[in-house]
């Protein structure tokens, strides 16, 4: 059997850049890689005219988005349309982080037979209850600091047809409380670079879509968890949720877990992290 080929999906706000240091390292080790830039993100990014600086607030509230028109079903697509591509070449692990999980497990669903392995780094994964935005009430993401994010959205997403946040706000309060839920251990430095690298609007239709996995394809796949512990987005006990909803739906096909003292960005360039990665592609 030739050598497996990672596929990675990013999540909320973000590109395939998040994982260019993890794919740099993995590829000197001599492992094949390939990031997918979900429609609407990274090369195809939009960035309003009114996030520009000077900003202008209120035009930020209300700017047009094209993004307001992307569904789950174009992520899923996409991806589908990658992984066909790498599965000509090998075998295809393929690793989601965050938000990034939910289009895994509906790629899953959708080609069982083209995946190896499917690795959900401190990312959602729907079981139980249909969507993201059920997880949100539940008791287990009761300590989400996903408010501090929230305070940053600019205009109504409802009318806008996207979350837009607003990562360039000069607010310090609002910088300290985005921090603490996403990168808590962050140097400041290190925080401005991450600011400046993630993107304004993600649809509004992704959360509330359906994105659980199904026992009969998507419970085929092997299946990994990295539980990022100093995650304040998704915290532990929901990370936890989904690895148990998981196995009980397959009791066949355990979760193989692996634990990385990371809050929820990571970054994704821990040696501890590609170090997991490496073994698995053994």
């Amino acid at each position: 059997m030739s050598r497996p080929i990672f596929v990675f999906v990013h999540g909320t706000h973000s590109s395939a850049a998040a994982w260019t240091d993890l794919v740099n390292e993995l590829t000197l080790r001599g492992h094949r890689c390939v990031t997918v830039d979900l429609p609407g993100h990274g090369t195809n990014g939009f960035f309003p005219h009114s996030y520009q600086a000077p900003q202008d607030l209120r035009g930020l509230a209300t700017e047009p988005s094209p993004l307001a028109s992307l569904t789950l079903d174009d992520y899923v697509d996409h991806t589908i349309s990658v992984v066909r591509r790498a599965r000509e070449l090998g075998p295809v692990i393929l690793v989601g982080a965050s938000q990034g999980g939910v289009t895994l497990s509906r790629v899953g669903n959708a080609v069982p037979e083209l995946l190896e392995r499917v690795v959900y780094v401190s990312a959602y994964c729907c079981v139980d209850l249909p969507s993201m935005a059920d997880y949100f009430a539940t008791p287990e993401n009761s300590e989400s600091l996903v408010d501090q994010v929230t305070k940053a959205v600019a205009g109504d997403p409802a009318a806008l047809g996207v979350a837009r946040v607003n990562w360039r706000t000069a607010d310090p309060d609002l910088i300290a409380g985005i921090k603490e839920c996403l990168a808590a251990d962050f140097t400041d430095e290190a925080m401005h670079n991450l600011l400046n690298h993630f993107q304004p609007d993600e649809p509004v239709a992704i959360p509330a879509s359906d994105a659980r996995g199904h026992a009969d394809t998507w419970g085929r796949i092997p299946r990994t968890y990295v539980r990022f512990t100093e995650d304040r987005l998704i915290p532990l006990a929901l990370q936890d949720r989904f690895i148990a909803e998981a196995d009980r739906l397959t009791p066949e096909n355990p979760t193989d877990v692996h634990d990385i003292p990371a809050p929820h960005v990571g970054p994704m360039s821990r040696p501890d992290l590609i170090d997991v990665l490496a073994t698995l592609a053994q």
